[in-house]
């Protein structure tokens, strides 16, 4: 179940991508489009990035 985020909340802090474990975490786009994209086959399901993520625009998939 890896995470993924939800890219009308995402801001583009880089919070998760600092604190993953696994750097499976990058960032997109430029500006106000800039998101979070989780790399599912390197995500642990660790819910680290869920913890960090202030506008919970992180969330683990089912």
């Amino acid at each position: 179940m890896p995470a993924v985020v939800d890219k009308e909340k995402c801001n583009g802090c880089e919070s998760c991508v600092e604190e993953c474990p696994v750097e499976c975490i990058t960032m997109e786009g430029e500006g106000d489009d800039k998101h979070a994209v989780v790399n599912a086959e390197e995500c642990t399901d660790c819910e680290t990035c869920v913890d960090v993520c202030e506008q919970g625009a992180i969330s683990m998939t089912e």
